[in-house]
């Protein structure tokens, strides 16, 4: 494997474990309440940026990796979409570029 896929693989591995963490603690902490953690989302003017900032990378992703599928043949690459959804563009675009970088 080559330093450029392992390097996209760690950012991948990375991106799941830091962000999930930091999660799960915040749902342990608030009895895993998805609505609770929605309106902290939206507490202030940054955090509501930062929200349609990453809702916005997941959506130009998305697009992009089923453009790139449809036109490479590549279906595996679609596991990035619901990585980017249920995890986060930090884990959906590492994987989707170590999925991509794969040679034939």
């Amino acid at each position: 494997m080559s330093p450029l896929r392992l390097t996209f693989l760690a950012l991948a591995i990375w991106g799941t474990i830091h962000p999930m963490y930091w999660f799960i603690t915040w749902f342990v902490q608030n009895e895993w309440s998805l609505m609770a953690m929605v309106d902290a989302w939206h507490a202030n003017a940054s955090t509501t940026g930062l929200v349609w900032d990453l809702t916005i990378a997941a959506v130009a992703l998305t697009v992009f990796v089923l453009v790139e599928t449809w036109q490479r043949r590549r279906f595996i690459g679609l596991l990035a979409i619901p990585a980017t959804f249920c995890i986060g563009v930090s884990c959906g675009l590492p994987l989707y570029l170590f999925l991509r970088s794969r040679p034939d």
